[in-house]
């Protein structure tokens, strides 16, 4: 991962970078944000953000996406859980649309992420050089005027005509999708889609159905419940859970999903999984304990954050 000074921090993400250094870096940098959102924190998605890159950016004060913005949280399909802080800002979604996200592994266009939250600002990509120019052009102010000057600058561009952008709304599905997936367990989730499936013709139901069916049992269930405890804690909290959760699947406490995932989908490609269980009804309470419970190894340590130095460093990151 590339730094670059920039009066504070100016984030560059390669897609190159070998995924253990990333990876650390994105939870060294969540912890500057520790305890709130950074002030003067500003995202530019204009691509595909998932996984660690979604952690790094969704924690931002200014959340800008584009017409070329595909956000998703795919983890449960290749054998892992949606992480680095997705269960506090996935949880704290509208209704139960954090639910429909982490557990189906939807991709969301920009304008779905404003519409529920995800992003703040959707800004056209042909318009983001001479944002970003004049974010760099802004002086040393005083740090309390900073983000309502970072603000109006955005603004300026934000203001666009809706009508003249096509794209696909799943927010506008948030009232189905509640009645589904604010059932108490996956498999009632999954026999209210299909209710629903039987009498709409509607391609979204089918996928959320499919997608669900085809990840990782174990995984989708960790995920549930780290969704809804993640309701009532702080995003420490929250980052310090699923550090254990996926320590535990690396160390194959319960199964190998963990591997056979990335197996299956990406190195193999036969598409064809063998997860362990291999059925939602086949995961018991205590295979999900396990998954919980402190790991006795002094070789391990549980995720610990240390705060900022100076709570008011303007911060940039293009993803």
């Amino acid at each position: 991962m590339g730094l670059q000074k920039l009066q504070g921090a100016f984030f560059h993400v390669s897609p190159a970078s070998p995924f253990l250094d990333t990876h650390g870096t994105i939870y060294v940098c969540l912890a500057s944000i520790r305890g709130g959102v950074l002030e003067s924190h500003i995202v530019l998605i204009d691509g595909i953000v998932m996984g660690g890159g979604a952690g790094l950016s969704m924690n931002a004060k200014f959340r800008i996406v584009t017409e070329n913005t595909v956000f998703a949280m795919p983890e449960a399909s290749i054998g892992s859980i949606p992480d680095v802080g997705a269960s506090n800002f996935l949880s704290r979604l509208p209704g139960f649309f954090g639910e429909y996200v982490a557990l189906t592994g939807v991709r969301l266009n920009g304008i779905e992420m404003v519409d529920c939250g995800l992003a703040t600002h959707f800004i056209l990509s042909k318009d983001l050089a001479s944002m970003e120019n004049e974010l760099r052009m802004m002086g040393s102010y005083d740090a309390r005027n900073i983000p309502t000057l970072i603000s109006k600058i955005i603004n300026k561009y934000a203001n666009w005509d809706r009508e003249t952008i096509k794209l696909e709304n799943a927010y506008s599905r948030l009232h189905i999708i509640n009645k589904c997936f604010s059932r108490e367990t996956v498999e009632d989730m999954l026999s209210s889609l299909e209710k629903f499936a039987a009498c709409r013709c509607e391609k979204w139901i089918h996928d959320a159905i499919k997608s669900i069916k085809s990840a990782s049992p174990l995984c989708i269930k960790l995920t549930l419940q780290l969704i809804r405890e993640g309701r009532l804690q702080k995003l420490e909290e929250c980052l310090a859970r699923e550090h254990l959760v996926v320590s535990h699947l690396l160390r194959r406490t319960v199964n190998d999903d963990f591997y056979e995932g990335p197996r299956a989908m990406l190195i193999d490609k036969d598409k064809k999984p063998k997860w362990s269980p291999l059925k939602l009804e086949l995961v018991n309470k205590e295979m999900l304990v396990k998954c919980f419970s402190t790991i006795e190894d002094e070789d391990w340590q549980p995720l610990k954050l240390f705060g900022r130095v100076n709570p008011n460093d303007f911060m940039m990151s293009r993803i």
